[in-house]
């Protein structure tokens, strides 16, 4: 079974999404199972992970009533504040749902670069072990050196790294990136998702050699068995169609036996979210 480690599904309002700004008008509409099921079945893909896209225990109520009536759908890596006195009361409501599997905070709004540091995020971040809960990190590269140190404090947990943390394709731009990725890499607790990635190259003119740099040291740091392909849709849609993010880790895996493009495109994500 081939997977998206990484996509997302919402009903359109300008409140409930402010994020989605002039800029991204080809997104501001609503996306549900039905639409990702089109855009998979002709790349033989058959199913996903659903990551949160708002900051709502609402948000992963209602993704895991949408997993409830859609196969498509995997698992639900949803949203809970890790820093509540409640977190272990809502972990443990989430957690009875077989298709929750993990939990995400969008760390890469936060000003403060050590913010999953914090007394009181890492208290929550130490329960997620107990639940079977797998953590996403979203960042960018300036806040790598608190992943590293977060991955470090917690070893038994399970962290993969979101859209590669988000470098600047578009500029080319690659140290002190690298030198962090690699060093997370070394933390053989964390996983890397490749997504995201077309959306930090330009919109419109990007090429397939622009993340050959960036795929070649993702692919040094955490190697065949912890690397996984998310599409990031729909905000993939900025920058190119389902297909064409799809063809970017293709082309990419393409140099490997087939055995490692079985674990990329599926069996890795399989295996890091318990499915």
């Amino acid at each position: 079974m081939n997977l998206d480690s990484h996509q997302h599904f919402w009903v359109y309002t300008p409140e409930d999404y402010p994020w989605i700004d002039d800029q991204k008008k080809q997104i501001a509409r609503t996306f549900l199972p039905h639409d990702l099921e089109a855009e998979q079945s002709p790349l033989n893909l058959h199913g996903s992970i659903a990551v949160q896209a708002r900051q709502s225990l609402q948000e992963s109520d209602w993704l895991l009533a949408l997993a409830d009536n859609s196969p498509v759908i995997q698992g639900v890596v949803g949203w809970v504040d890790l820093r509540s006195d409640a977190v272990a009361r809502d972990l443990e409501h989430l957690s009875r749902h077989p298709k929750f599997v993990g939990v995400r905070h969008v760390v890469q709004d936060e000003p403060d670069d050590s913010f999953m540091l914090q007394n009181s995020f890492l208290r929550g971040i130490g329960l997620l072990e107990r639940f079977g809960l797998a953590y996403d990190i979203l960042i960018f590269p300036n806040q790598l050196p608190a992943a590293i140190k977060l991955a470090r404090r917690f070893p038994n947990q399970l962290f993969v790294l979101d859209h590669i943390a988000k470098p600047s394709i578009k500029s080319g731009l690659i140290e002190p990136w690298r030198t962090h990725i690699l060093e997370l890499g070394k933390c053989p607790n964390v996983f890397c998702k490749i997504s995201g990635i077309a959306t930090e190259a330009s919109w419109s003119s990007w090429k397939q050699s622009d993340f050959e740099p960036y795929l070649d040291v993702v692919y040094e740091a955490f190697g065949a068995d912890r690397l996984m392909f998310g599409s990031d849709w729909p905000v993939c849609l900025l920058a190119g169609s389902y297909a064409a993010i799809h063809d970017i880790a293709r082309q990419f895996f393409r140099q490997f036996e087939e055995v490692v493009q079985r674990k990329f495109f599926g069996a890795n994500a399989r295996k890091f979210y318990g499915l």
